[in-house]
């Protein structure tokens, strides 16, 4: 018996800020229903942002981790954490070094509905 991975379902309470992040971040194409976005990347499991109007982001406390997340890989840490801010994400670790602190392992951020995920350097 093996198992398949299809997709991955990221909750949300504004579907349209959540969904028009990840498109803007990772690109590829995303179908929209009114309660579901669709988001397929070439090679990747399908990204399901699920409306779910009662989600309340989730609280990340340094020292804590969170019970899944996202792990991103670039080649251009500074160019990557300008483009996740533009997109809408936010730090969940402030440095002033972003490039530096990418080299020393990763970067966490935050999606507009909370969910974390790191960004590290390829």
């Amino acid at each position: 018996m093996n198992f398949t991975l299809t997709s991955l379902i990221v909750d949300a309470a504004d579907l349209e800020r959540e969904s028009s992040f990840w498109h803007r971040l990772l690109g590829g194409s995303i179908t929209r229903t009114a309660t579901h976005s669709f988001l397929q990347i070439d090679g990747f499991p399908v990204i399901v942002i699920q409306h779910a109007p009662q989600h309340v982001p989730p609280q990340w406390l340094e020292g804590t981790s969170p019970q899944m997340h996202f792990d991103l890989t670039t080649d251009d840490a500074g160019t990557a954490d300008k483009r996740v801010l533009d997109a809408g994400g936010r730090r969940l670790r402030p440095t002033d070094d972003v490039v530096a602190s990418a080299q020393q392992g990763s970067r966490v951020y935050a999606s507009p509905a909370g969910h974390p995920f790191c960004l590290r350097s390829a």
